[in-house]
């Protein structure tokens, strides 16, 4: 007998740049959240001007991907007032949904933008239900909660708000020192301001002591004696745990990462994709689907505050990078004849991996290549160069090949 199908919740992707958009969408995201040039949180990310972002919902819809278009920071007067333009054109552009924080960027985008779906933003802190119930009573479809919740907190918000009212959470990704998001640190130490999009990410950096009256002396702050990172915070990894906030009654499961590769966002969408596809359909999990987020930069894991306090990892901010992508398959016939394009050198005679949309990781040896002229290639060394390859079995356009190299720093 068939095991029954369960209530899938939407996997939600970073989109920074159309590149990370396209690897999203096509590695199995069921919505995107991205941002144009103003108003949203990463300003660092690539973004989207007003030419690209109409281009973008149509890449995006075209394969039945909602758009989410993040419109929140807290603006201020000189920056509100160019507020109701920029809503129009998110509308015009045929976007879905507008993830705001600040009241008066929500009631702007009801009258402003009337088309799309208000979605709260994780900044608006949002950790009860009573505040959700609020949203939800001025005209919010979705909340995405505070991400110091843990799984019952979440249960008993869902218990005690509307059920058409969506409930959205991160799963994955970069987790803040500062609650929900909302630090001054960077503004203070840099000038950078976290909460336009700015963040210096200052909670990284490596403290030590000085006596006021010893100028230039500096005394470590030891952990141990290695020394400590004493306001760092490890990755969100909760793929182990899909079963959990599906039963919690999660609505959407965020990927965070705007700012990341667009081999981030592939592998970790793909990896979050097929593990969702089979705990959905009572299937045992893949372990290869698992492995995934392993294969791409990450600092340690934990759950977050899924399941109480994530504790600190004090010894360093440094991330594990344990894999590189050395090309991206362009084109690709019945037989394998692949056109790619390069990222970084690799060599005929060493061992990558290619994974692609759908495509299940499988390694090879590499064979001899070929320029564009059809001459032997055995190393190709500048990115971007086109090059062709025969691999061991057709894939399709967007498959990455990564080869193992420990490019972590020391």
């Amino acid at each position: 007998m068939m095991a029954e199908q369960r209530q899938k919740p939407e996997l939600l992707a970073p989109a920074g740049d159309m590149e990370r958009l396209k690897m999203a969408v096509l590695y199995g995201a069921d919505a995107v959240y991205l941002a144009g040039t103003s108003f949203g949180m990463r300003s660092f990310a690539g973004n989207f001007t007003a030419e690209e972002l109409p281009k973008a919902v149509e890449f995006a819809h075209s394969r039945g991907v909602r758009v989410h278009c993040t419109v929140n920071t807290m603006p201020r007067n000189d920056e509100v007032v160019c507020l109701p333009e920029h809503l129009e054109r998110l509308q015009d552009a045929g976007v879905d949904a507008l993830i705001v924080a600040d009241l008066g960027a929500f009631t702007l985008a009801g009258r402003y933008a009337p088309g799309c779906e208000r979605h709260i933003s994780t900044q608006a802190s949002i950790s009860n239900f009573e505040t959700a119930r609020a949203w939800y009573d001025l005209g919010a479809q979705r909340v995405i909660l505070a991400r110091e919740l843990g799984l019952s907190e979440i249960r008993e918000i869902r218990e005690k708000t509307p059920a058409d009212l969506q409930i959205e959470a991160f799963v994955h990704g970069a987790m803040c020192v500062s609650y929900s998001g909302r630090c001054l640190l960077s503004n203070y130490m840099t000038g950078r301001d976290a909460n336009r999009g700015a963040c210096a990410q200052p909670c990284r950096y490596q403290y030590a002591l000085m006596e006021e009256k010893r100028p230039g002396e500096y005394f470590p702050v030891f952990e141990d004696e290695k020394g400590t990172y004493i306001l760092n915070s490890r990755d969100m990894c909760m793929i182990d745990h899909l079963e959990d906030l599906m039963d919690a009654g999660l609505d959407s499961l965020k990927i965070e990462g705007r700012a990341k590769s667009a081999y981030y966002a592939a592998i970790v969408t793909g990896a979050y994709r097929h593990c969702l596809d089979d705990i959905a359909a009572g299937r045992p999990l893949d372990p290869v689907w698992r492995d995934e987020v392993e294969h791409v930069s990450h600092r340690r894991y934990s759950t977050g505050f899924y399941y109480g306090q994530p504790g600190q990892y004090v010894e360093s901010s440094r991330y594990i990078r344990d894999w590189q992508v050395v090309a991206m398959v362009q084109a690709c016939d019945g037989a394998g004849n692949a056109l790619l394009t390069l990222n970084n050198k690799f060599s005929a005679g060493e061992t990558v991996e290619a994974v692609g949309p759908d495509l299940r990781p499988f390694a090879f040896e590499v064979p001899l290549m070929e320029d564009l002229d059809g001459l032997p290639l055995r190393e190709p060394r500048k990115p971007g160069l086109e090059f062709r390859m025969r691999l061991p079995r057709a894939v399709p356009p967007m498959t990455i090949l990564r080869i193992a190299r420990d490019l972590s720093a020391k």
